[in-house]
């Protein structure tokens, strides 16, 4: 086969792949998906699914659709320029790197706090498992086995344990809702969007708030991931080498002369690589609805039956023996092993994402950082300082993984998921057009499809900044007293 029947020329983009060939690249979105059904799905949504039932199964639907459009949206600039989400915030227009700056400080204060409470909660379902070793020495073990995993930077090989996580994670869930899967009315009634009170039992528990938002908060902070893990989907992007990320590796700009020169024909090789990224995507954003309504719903029809709320302190216990209960002790066993591999697989996709982001983050920021510091040794510093921090956080907050989950969520789930929305539709219908060529832009051109996703997660999560969550942090802060 003739060398132009294989590139696109001047960026080197390789021909997108077709028909069943798309099989074959699927890999961004299992990383995506394995590091975002962690903590939220497992712990999180099926507590509210025992507190609210399955009457906030419109809460699973509508926080993991409305992530979707900031995930695929920057993923397709990505796939269209080279770069990743963080260069692409430093074009926003006002001070130099203000954005920039906002998430170095930002996400490194959640970084410590997320990593912290997956390394506690991991601890928390490993020691259920193999209950002679101490809870701690369990959560530092999954810190120490994701970190070990992370080390290389390579993403083939984050893919092929990510891959094998979720298909664990999907299974275990799918056989613990199935057991108490509700009728199509229900199931229907759960997506109407109505607001249910939290039930008298339930506000009687310790921890428990009378504000159903108290609960719903969390879940919708988790569903689809964080803030970061829109951004890390741009970086598994690029591990994968989709569209105009051939060959380019990490921590690097755009190639503004290559894209300023870029031919219609090398476009049209990008668009069909935007193809795949649709194919690829979606297959996250099904996986992630799946698994977090199979735990709400098994949170509803098992706990909730039983009168029971999963506490900080006998989260896996209550949890587990619940399961065992009522199913024998396969049940719990499931329950428990679903839940650590999905806790070590969300460690390890953030010790995995968070590096990369910082150290994009600290190379615009900080002149001379990138140029004193290797790529590689940029990612092995981070990587060794949060789980630095991980073990500080086991040893010293061990007892409290719920609490530090539902502020975790908050803070990096929702408070600055309005402003992702809103700088990643002027990266991509603003900021893109200007570093195309004229007939590459024709050809890459985003629908309004994509402006519409963004604006309706751009208007969600800012009400709920405005109206909810100022309370719900107080309380929450108040029940972890």
């Amino acid at each position: 086969m003739a060398k132009n029947d294989t590139q696109a020329s001047d960026l080197n983009v390789p021909i997108a792949p077709k028909g069943l060939g798309i099989l074959l690249v699927v890999g961004p979105s299992m990383v995506w998906a394995a590091e975002y059904i962690g903590s939220g799905e497992v712990i999180i949504a099926t507590r509210t699914g025992a507190i609210l039932g399955t009457a906030v199964l419109w809460a699973v639907v509508l926080g993991v659709f409305l992530k979707f459009w900031i995930g695929v949206a920057g993923a397709r600039y990505t796939v269209c320029t080279g770069e990743g989400m963080v260069d692409m915030f430093d074009r926003m227009p006002g001070p130099r790197h203000w954005v920039v700056w906002i998430v170095l400080v930002v996400q490194l204060f959640c970084a410590v706090m997320s990593t912290g409470a997956l390394a506690t909660s991991a601890g928390t379902f490993l020691h259920s498992l193999i209950p002679c070793i101490d809870m701690r020495a369990c959560g530092l073990a999954a810190a120490l086995f994701a970190v070990t995993v992370a080390w290389s930077g390579a993403f083939d090989v984050l893919k092929i344990f990510m891959s094998l996580f979720v298909l664990v994670i999907v299974v275990g869930a799918m056989y613990i809702a199935c057991r108490v899967f509700p009728s199509v009315a229900e199931l229907a009634a759960g997506l109407t969007g109505t607001l249910p009170a939290v039930p008298e039992w339930a506000a009687a528990t310790e921890g428990v708030d009378d504000s159903a938002w108290q609960e719903i908060l969390p879940v919708l902070g988790w569903g689809a991931g964080g803030f970061a893990s829109q951004v890390w989907y741009t970086y598994w992007v690029i591990g994968a080498g989709y569209g105009a990320t051939a060959g380019r590796g990490y921590g690097k700009s755009a190639d503004l002369a290559g894209l300023r020169a870029m031919p219609r024909r090398t476009a049209q090789h990008i668009k069909g690589w935007c193809r795949t990224l649709y194919f690829d995507s979606t297959i996250a954003m099904v996986l992630g609805v799946l698994v977090t309504g199979a735990f709400l719903i098994a949170g509803a029809g098992i706990l909730g039956v039983e009168r029971m709320v999963p506490e900080n302190s006998n989260m896996a216990e209550v949890l587990s023996e619940v399961f065992a209960r009522r199913w024998d002790k396969a049940g719990g066993f499931v329950f428990k092993l679903c839940g650590a591999v999905a806790m070590v697989s969300t460690l390890m996709g953030q010790l995995a994402g968070w590096p990369r982001l910082l150290a994009d983050s600290c190379r615009i920021c900080i002149p001379g950082f990138d140029r004193r510091l290797a790529w590689k040794r940029q990612f092995h510093l981070f990587l060794i300082l949060f789980f630095c921090t991980s073990v500080l956080v086991v040893c010293c907050l061990g007892t409290q993984p719920i609490s530090l989950l539902k502020i975790s969520s908050i803070l990096e789930g929702i408070l600055l998921i309005a402003l992702q929305a809103a700088a990643v539709a002027f990266g991509l219908f603003v900021v893109m057009p200007r570093m195309l060529s004229r007939e590459a832009y024709e050809v890459l051109k985003p629908g309004p499809v994509f402006a519409v996703g963004l604006l309706g997660t751009f208007a969600f999560y800012g009400y709920l900044c405005v109206t909810q969550v100022p309370q719900v942090l107080l309380d929450i802060l108040r029940n972890a007293r």
